[in-house]
């Protein structure tokens, strides 16, 4: 119980919705549950016809494309290239957001007869963005004209060297530009300063999909802008809201229409690679999902295609979301869920080593910013396990990996940070440090000479000390409401999903749920998540709390508890019930205080302290039965164990040894432990100090050592049973 809670802001509570006036007249108005209608009204709808327009989405509409600067010369530059029958290549990225965004493209132009290929460079060869070699190769291979997607808009020497070899250029991106843009035939970037669309946060793949809308509209004039629009969106929106989820880009506005959109198209596909995709996901035991939803799009579908360019090449997700053939996307799908496995498998590694430097070097308190560096660490994972800490710690981390190096000197590393640091001006700021460096405020990437870098840790650190202020650590969660355990049913997870699409600026809702009991907790994921089951005045639920440990989260079947979470939808082999998401669980108040006085006595006795105003802690000095019931107990769960080693935490060991019919209370067990260590009758060895966990191991040959050997014993007994030899 060493680890401090999180704070938890816990929103309206469910007494507050029952009488609450706007609350009453939306749910009646609607025929919706009073915290639905109250998520609503979070949302900005303060009455039943605002709300019935959210609920239907029909506030937004999608604007002219020609309204973004240089969209007009873009299409217009394209369709001569279409009609002289140039060759035309697509240039991406190896993320996501660039893989859909090469797909939607290069479709759309065959689809309007185009000699059109497509090209995404390699994450370890050729690395990120435009290259000049990548751009000499590419007009070698006769192409007249590059179109980028999701890249571009910094390339500028890059795009000087096209252009004095022939190969034009159309650059569509929608990441941050510098002072100076690109001298290509357009630069199409609702970023672009001088550029007025009215909406900003387009994904790449959705600047994409504005500029095959505004091909459609001038190849079609006698249609209006609707039909033209209209069918571009029902033929490609399911690969734009895959790229625009997967790019974390705020479900808003035109995003909001765009993800909406999709949504349908995917519930419903014949897209050969998205259903393929979907039968491998189901077949690997995920469950039978017919109404896919943003959170599945971004946990299940993305990780997987993203997989591909993080370890391999981009270019197999691109054939499989491009397949016009079922057998064939079957291969490509299950290559893809392969190469999945395969980096789930190092982003685990990598994660585990990551998290016992951390537990056995760093003190975040004093060094806000964690860097790490490893000679084996893939270039492709480091920047999922970097957001992991982030999300673990709440502070910046930048992980660095050495592997590759032709001369084990020149390290690639990639960042995430937290609000109050802009990490990409930091690392200017350490720009004589690096080699490189480029990124956002919450995500940057750097190349560094290892001989740079205590410097460079150094100095981030001290630059992080002055811009982050105040509880660096503060992890807290904010709910949006309270339930009732009666309200977590099927029917209230179901109109959660009416407020679909979810996503950046409009998160899946966060609930707060009282005094639930644990029926049962189960470590599922080879260990890596956890399932519990879940009752509540009868009404009992399955909660998943997933990139948790059982002995991280130290709640076990008899617990009473209160949760964090969010309602979600599960379908499996046909069936379909309520699952809580948990973001965080913890032992009701009550609970938690017993626990915590326990831990506080048992400190309190081992300094010795308050021997005389506590004679009551006599009855926590263990006895030797005590001894002998534990000794026995711990020996025989031990025996089934590799090298008779387990780990537990106090919790863990608690329960496990009443499992075996021993119950000698917390304190106790505390100084029994201790004392066995102390006396070598076991080998206890701590797991980190960011951890509750330890390791205990039986050692044999010792059990007739007295037990007054042990020192802290003997001050037990002389402290707090009146004897200064102790009791028989």
């Amino acid at each position: 119980m060493s680890k401090e809670r999180k704070k938890w802001v816990s929103g309206v509570s469910r007494e507050q919705l029952q009488n609450d006036p706007d609350v009453n007249r939306i749910a009646g108005a609607l025929s919706l549950r009073l915290p639905t209608a109250q998520l609503l009204i979070n949302r900005g709808c303060t009455n039943a016809d605002k709300a019935k327009i959210y609920l239907e989405k029909g506030e937004e509409n999608f604007y002219d494309s020609l309204l973004m600067k240089d969209m007009d010369k873009g299409a217009e530059t394209i369709i001569d290239s279409v009609s002289k029958k140039e060759k035309i290549v697509i240039y991406g990225d190896y993320d996501v957001d660039g893989v859909t965004s090469v797909c939607v493209l290069y479709s759309y132009l065959k689809s309007k007869g185009a000699d059109v290929g497509y090209f995404i460079p390699s994450r370890s060869g050729d690395g990120y963005g435009v290259s000049a070699q990548a751009v000499r190769k590419l007009r070698e291979d006769g192409y007249d004209l590059m179109i980028t997607v999701d890249t571009g808009v910094t390339a500028y020497n890059e795009i000087e060297i096209a252009k004095s070899i022939g190969l034009k250029a159309v650059i569509t991106d929608h990441h941050e530009c510098l002072t100076e843009l690109p001298d290509a035939e357009a630069v199409i970037n609702p970023k672009r300063p001088d550029c007025s669309y009215p909406f900003k946060e387009l994904a790449g793949v959705g600047v994409a999909f504005k500029l095959i809308c505004a091909i459609e509209v001038k190849m079609n004039p006698e249609d209006t802008f609707f039909d033209c629009v209209s069918r571009v969106a029902h033929e490609y929106c399911d690969l734009v809201a895959i790229g625009t989820i997967s790019d974390i880009m705020p479900v808003l506005d035109e995003n909001r229409l765009i993800v909406s959109y999709g949504l349908d198209l995917l519930n419903t596909t014949e897209r050969p690679g998205i259903s393929a995709l979907m039968k491998v996901i189901q077949a690997e035991g995920k469950g039978t999902r017919k109404n896919i939803s943003a959170t599945f799009i971004g946990f299940s579908l993305a990780p997987r295609l993203n997989a591909a360019g993080r370890i391999r090449e981009a270019s197999i997700a691109v054939e499989l979301l491009l397949s016009d053939n079922m057998d064939d996307a079957m291969k490509l799908a299950k290559e893809v869920c392969e190469i999945n496995r395969e980096r789930q498998d190092e982003e685990n590694r990598i994660t585990e080593e990551a998290f016992a430097k951390i537990n056995r070097f760093y003190d975040i308190k004093k060094n806000p910013v964690i860097v790490l560096d490893d000679d084996s660490w893939h270039h492709g994972i480091i920047g999922i396990v970097a957001s992991r800490i982030t999300e673990r710690y709440n502070c910046p981390a930048i992980l660095i990996s050495f592997s590759g190096s032709e001369d084990g000197k020149t390290g690639k590393g990639s960042g995430r940070s937290v609000r109050g640091l802009n990490l990409a001006e930091t690392l200017g700021e350490c720009s004589d440090l690096l080699i490189k460096y480029g990124g956002h405020e919450l995500a940057a990437g750097l190349t560094i000479d290892r001989d740079k870098l205590a410097e460079f840790t150094e100095r981030i650190n001290e630059i992080a000390r002055k811009k982050l202020t105040g509880e660096l650590t503060d992890t807290s969660l904010e709910a949006e409401c309270e339930l009732y355990p009666s309200d977590l049913n099927l029917g209230q997870a179901e109109e959660v999903g009416l407020l679909e699409p979810f996503g950046t600026s409009n998160p899946v809702p966060l609930f707060l749920v009282r005094d639930m009991e644990v029926t049962n907790a189960t470590a599922v994921g080879d260990g890596r998540h956890i399932r519990y089951s879940l009752n509540g005045g009868g009404n009992s639920i399955t909660g998943m709390y997933f990139r948790k440990r059982l002995p991280e989260a130290d709640i076990y079947a008899g617990d009473r508890v209160d949760m964090m979470f969010t309602l979600d939808v599960n379908e499996f082999l046909g069936l379909r019930s309520a699952q809580a998401v948990i973001r965080d669980i913890r032992l009701t108040d009550e609970l938690y205080e017993a626990e915590k006085n326990n831990a506080d006595i048992s400190s309190a006795m081992e300094k010795g302290l308050y021997t005389d105003k506590n004679p009551g802690f006599r009855v926590y000095v263990p006895e030797r039965n005590d001894f002998i019931a534990v000794y026995t107990a711990l020996k025989r769960v031990l025996a089934g164990c590799v090298d008779e080693t387990e780990s537990f935490t106090i919790r863990s060991l608690e329960k496990t040894l009443a499992g075996q019919g021993c119950n000698v209370g917390n304190v106790k067990l505390r100084h029994i432990i201790k004392i066995f260590n102390e006396l070598c009758f076991i080998k206890c060895k701590s797991e980190g100090k960011e951890s509750n966990e330890f390791s205990v191991q039986m050692l044999h040959g010792s059990e007739k050592t007295a037990l007054e050997k042990s020192k802290l014993y003997s001050r037990l007994l002389e402290n707090y049973s009146g004897t200064e030899h102790g009791r028989k």
